[in-house]
């Protein structure tokens, strides 16, 4: 049975290292088979304190989501809304390089955290925020700079289908693989339903993903907005939304998808801080259900 994770992005909001040990108590509590770590802005400056409180808890950690603004490093853009509307602005090329070299030095950390937990897959947000793919050839273009580092350190850097503000997630990713005939792919059902795309992957025009084996990790995660619907671009748990998820997993069992699954619907009560438990259990035992359908039915 392909393997359940649950992203440590539905557990902790953004906190200190400290409250990380507490991950070893929720493993417990929860049957999945394992973490997708979730890397964010606030781990930088305590990296070596977090491996030391991860790292013994002896978790199976098999993927790390890369920070999400990575992706806005590589544009050569900022885009931004204020009062008077939306804005946006090319960098100088000093202003470029600079950033660039930047999200260059945090890629090595979130490397040096997959090395450390033992993780082999990385998930990166190549195109990210409110420039999201305005300028997506120079996002293209210095991938491979990324892809050649994970690549040394023994890492499948795979690229998320995120929502889009230019064009749409499948034909970003097809501009990707026309130049990177080897880059995997993430496949996010919210992402993919926000722009009408869950079903996509199974046709005529895109299942090669599928077929050339393409789509290394998938997000099962639910939506209820309409096409890009920006309100409701939340992440949902599975079945409160209106993904076909019978649909979407029968179609899948077609194509053999030999990879595994996260689950990120936040599972943080505002009010108490206090994890739901339940619902993400739900969430992991329904995946598991539609798998052991579609084998049932193959």
């Amino acid at each position: 049975m392909r393997k359940i994770l649950c992203s440590t992005g539905a557990l902790f909001p953004r906190t200190t290292p400290e409250k990380y040990i507490a991950l070893g108590d929720m493993a417990d509590k929860l049957n999945c088979n394992g973490f997708e770590f979730m890397v964010d802005s606030t781990m930088y400056e305590n990296v070596h304190k977090l491996i030391q409180i991860v790292k013994p808890l002896e978790l199976w950690i098999p993927v790390v989501h890369c920070q999400k603004s990575l992706g806005e490093s590589l544009c050569g853009m900022k885009a931004w809304f204020d009062e008077t509307g939306y804005h946006e602005y090319r960098m100088t090329d000093e202003e470029d390089r600079t950033a660039f070299q930047n999200g260059i030095e945090r890629f090595r950390v979130n490397l040096e955290i997959a090395g450390a937990f033992g993780a082999d897959k990385m998930v990166l947000h190549l195109w990210n925020g409110i420039v999201s793919d305005k300028n997506l050839s120079k996002n293209i273009e210095r991938f491979g700079v990324l892809n050649e580092l994970a690549r040394a350190s023994r890492v499948e850097l795979m690229i998320e289908n995120v929502v889009c503000n230019h064009k749409n997630p499948l034909e970003n990713i097809r501009r990707v693989h026309e130049a990177y005939r080897c880059a995997t792919f993430v496949y996010d059902t919210k992402m993919s339903e926000f722009h009408n795309q869950t079903m996509e992957l199974f046709s005529s025009e895109w299942d090669w993903l599928l077929r050339e084996c393409l789509v290394s990790h998938m997000h099962i995660n639910d939506y209820n907005g309409g096409y890009m619907d920006w309100s409701n671009l939340k992440t949902l748990p599975v079945g409160a939304g209106k993904i076909d998820f019978i649909g979407f997993f029968d179609k899948l069992a077609q194509y053999d998808y030999a990879g595994d699954f996260t689950v990120e619907a936040t599972a943080i009560c505002r009010e108490t801080g206090e994890v739901d438990y339940d619902m993400l259990n739900a969430c992991f035992d329904r995946i598991r259900n539609l798998l052991r359908h579609t084998e049932t039915h193959k």
